[in-house]
């Protein structure tokens, strides 16, 4: 059995590569306006946030043994469970388009050969990692983010190097940039115990998946923000043109791009399984991967600042409610079909994160409406019989 489980170090690699990535970047440079010290303390706020309810979701998984959809169903049941899985496979195939179609452009930028092309060979690069499987990228991975970590210095040292400082365009408040910051962590609850669920040590594995994400997306925030401050531009891949990282930028962007994109991918095909369970996670996964290669070639996916607080409004009040069931109530609905309370709770939760979009608060929306259905799925279950 033990062959089967992955290492602490393993998760940790897995998770440190998800965070480098070009729309971590690309949303780093969304906070500029905020200026350096204010945009940087947003940043850390938010990750601690997102990075505390991502280690609620993967311990989870990995005490239970159970994949993100899986941990659902105690929750929600397991027909329940099945709403949020076909939901789950939807956002990361939008996933896989966006990450697909970003860092087509931004390599199209260094080499003008077509985002069409770039796109084809992105995707081909992910279906390979979908194919070698989890167990078989090991030393792939400390390659990759060994090479990757390389480069990534590199380019903080162009970034930072110059010293110059330019005054980012519009305006921007603290909550609304601790909201986009938490957004991207949140982005990984529904898949998170899909990887922690294998771990021979669930919790130091938990731990180091979401502290490596942690360390690496704050680095690609600031990237993003100092490239906005201290070049006076946008676009991260004419920085590096500029600069002379032809080859280097075009690795940055590839590799940088597998190593996430591969998660959206192969958790598309975990959570197909639940759907169609005759086909292999493989398989499912590698449609989710062509999926996301057609959308980003035909599909405009260059604004995806409203597709992060979507993500945000249909799996905050989820995870909220499965962990006020695991954590606090320490209670199971897996044996009943649907879990009618939480369902209705969850529309609840769904809809205050919609009706608060617009309102200002210091901390975001996020953690505010996560506590809120925290303690109303407590309380509620403890005035209602046992099977409610």
């Amino acid at each position: 059995m033990n062959e089967t489980k992955t290492s602490v170090l393993s998760n940790g690699l897995l998770w440190f590569g998800a965070g480098i990535s070009i729309a971590e970047i690309l949303t780093g440079m969304l906070l500029a306006p905020l200026g350096f010290g204010k945009g940087l303390l947003a940043i850390i706020i938010g990750h601690v946030i997102g990075g505390a309810v991502m280690f609620g979701a993967g311990v989870i998984g990995g005490r239970t043994g159970r994949s993100a959809m899986e941990t659902v169903q105690i929750s929600f049941g397991r027909q329940g469970a099945k709403l949020f899985a076909g939901l789950n496979v939807i956002q990361l195939i939008g996933w896989t388009a966006v990450m697909i179609a970003s860092a087509a452009v931004a390599a199209n930028t260094i080499a003008a050969i077509g985002t069409a092309f770039w796109s084809v060979i992105i995707a081909a690069l992910i279906a390979l990692w979908i194919v070698l499987g989890l167990k078989n990228l090991g030393r792939i991975n400390v390659i990759v983010i060994a090479a990757l970590l390389i480069l990534t210095l590199v380019l903080s040292a162009v970034i930072f190097g110059g010293g110059a400082s330019f005054q980012a365009d519009g305006t921007m408040t603290m909550g609304e940039a601790i909201e986009l910051t938490v957004a991207m962590p949140l982005s990984w609850l529904p898949i998170i115990s899909d990887y922690t669920r294998t771990a021979e040590k669930p919790i130091k594995a938990t731990a180091a998946s979401c502290g490596a994400y942690f360390i690496a997306s704050t680095w690609m925030f600031v990237i993003g923000m100092g490239a906005a401050l201290y070049t006076g531009q946008d676009d991260i891949a004419a920085i590096m043109l500029q600069a002379g990282m032809g080859l280097i930028g075009i690795l940055i962007i590839l590799l940088s791009t597998v190593t996430t994109t591969f998660l959206d991918a192969f958790s598309a095909g975990v959570s197909g399984r639940s759907l169609i369970p005759q086909v292999s996670d493989t398989v499912l996964a590698l449609i989710a991967c062509a999926g996301g290669m057609v959308l980003a070639i035909a599909v405009d996916a260059s604004r995806f600042e409203d597709f992060l607080y979507l993500i945000g409004s249909v799996f905050a009040p989820m995870t909220a409610i499965l962990l006020s069931d695991y954590f606090i109530l320490r209670q199971d609905h897996s044996s009943q079909n649907v879990c009618w309370i939480n369902l209705i709770l969850w529309v609840a939760g769904f809809a205050l994160y919609r009706a608060l979009l617009d309102v200002q608060t210091p901390w975001g929306i996020t953690f505010p409406v996560i506590v809120l259905v925290m303690l109303a799925s407590a309380i509620i279950h403890k005035l209602l019989p046992a099977r409610a």
